[in-house]
């Protein structure tokens, strides 16, 4: 099967059908077009994302079947809960979003590169400038220890990437993250492909087509409170 190319000069040109897309690599659904704001907005009300390395063209994905978090199932294991009640990191929202995509885009250990280019960084720091993308940060003392960012859309919370230079402090900033992102009328957090960390804290794999039935559900809603001040 070829894979379809997207039109870069066209933003609003439709993305295939998401059952379309390859199961090896899973959900592997088209490639080329651009990381416009219009663009990158409009896939992921579809179920898809950018995902691609340095020197590889534009790749967009809708994986089967795809982790969810519903904020109400969160779990804080007991040393978890113990942490967070230490207060030991400083908690922020929208504070620092481009720090937090440099160190998200740092090398993991027993890694070389990272799949957060240039032309990401750029992308998603324009959509934070428009208040699409959020990110959540936890310091010690003065320093950025740890944090996360995605795209808000509606009532849905689409996770992009975490970071820690502290033991747990982007335990306790994705957790707080979430019980902020439940009181201000969220109804889901999308994580992408499964892992046992957020597994751990009470993701669950769902499949692509019920995935696809709550984008349509709760995008369209705005936030129950003003959220990200």
């Amino acid at each position: 099967m070829q894979l379809p190319i997207l039109d870069p000069l066209n933003p609003d040109e439709d993305f295939p059908e998401i059952e379309s897309a390859l199961s090896e690599p899973d959900g592997l659904l088209a490639a080329g077009g651009c990381l416009s704001p219009q663009r990158i907005i409009r896939a992921y009300q579809q179920g898809i994302f950018p995902w691609f390395n340095p020197g590889e063209p534009i790749l967009w994905w809708s994986p089967n079947p795809r982790l969810v978090l519903f904020p109400d199932q969160l779990i804080v294991s007991r040393s978890l809960r113990k942490t967070i009640r230490k207060e030991l990191f400083i908690l922020t929202s929208d504070q620092a979003f481009p720090q937090v995509m440099q160190y998200c885009a740092a090398p993991r250990s027993q890694e070389s590169g990272t799949w957060i280019t240039e032309e990401m960084y750029i992308a998603y720091t324009e959509l934070f400038q428009q208040g699409v993308a959020h990110s959540f940060e936890a310091w010690f003392d003065g320093e950025l220890v740890g944090g996360l960012y995605g795209i808000a859309i509606g009532q849905v919370f689409f996770g992009e990437s975490m970071f820690h230079k502290k033991t747990d402090a982007s335990k306790v900033a994705f957790c707080c993250l979430v019980e902020n992102l439940s009181e201000w009328g969220y109804q889901l957090i999308d994580c992408q492909v499964h892992s046992n960390h957020l597994s751990s804290l009470g993701a669950e794999e769902i499949n692509r087509e019920d995935f696809s039935q709550l984008l349509a559900q709760y995008c369209p809603l705005p936030p129950s409170t003003s959220a990200w001040k």
